[in-house]
């Protein structure tokens, strides 16, 4: 017993931060953040599904950047711009059912911050609704306190989308057209 008590009184108290420490590791390993952007277009399925995946059409709201892909479950898609200094990003597409469901892995590559993330996903899922549809993007498997860089232009995407898709007109918002030849 007065082993148990020198313990507790001169070595638990060290022990404790290196025990919650670790517990913090853990959750975050095991808890990783997403994001979740949800929105409604005045569109078609087939007519959003086509903004998402057309590499011209992209660019009209995706900071200028290009997303190339053949669109099949387990090919390659590519990000970038010839007004970009170098590639903006690539990965694979996990899940394509069009005109509902797009499932990427994604690595970042516009800045090193970003690149040092590692890969993440982000889920398309368009629903119609009457006239409209609601457009779900879920970017997760994002570290937790991971680079803000990293997910925080989806608002200004999706408002890009949805202006162009139902005015046909461009956002012109700062950095809307960050990587735009126009």
């Amino acid at each position: 017993m007065p082993t148990r008590r020198v313990h507790d009184r001169w070595v638990g108290k060290y022990a404790e931060p290196w025990a919650a420490g670790l517990g913090d590791i853990e959750s975050r390993l095991e808890n990783p953040m997403e994001k979740v952007f949800e929105i409604y277009i005045r569109t078609t399925p087939e007519r959003l599904w086509e903004a998402i995946t057309d590499p011209e059409i992209r660019s009209r709201y995706n900071f200028g950047a290009r997303v190339v892909s053949d669109w099949t479950e387990g090919s390659r898609f590519e990000m970038g711009s010839p007004g970009a200094p170098g590639p903006l990003g690539e990965g694979q597409n996990l899940e394509v059912d069009p005109p509902r469901k797009l499932v990427q892995s994604m690595v970042a590559l516009w800045s090193d911050e970003v690149r040092n993330e590692g890969a993440t996903r982000i889920t398309w899922e368009i629903e119609p609704v009457g006239d409209s549809c609601r457009l779900t993007v879920t970017h997760d498997e994002l570290r937790d306190g991971a680079d803000p860089e990293l997910y925080g232009g989806w608002p200004m995407i999706l408002s890009g989308l949805k202006t162009w898709l139902e005015t046909g007109e461009l956002l012109t918002t700062p950095g809307s057209l960050m990587y735009g030849d126009r």
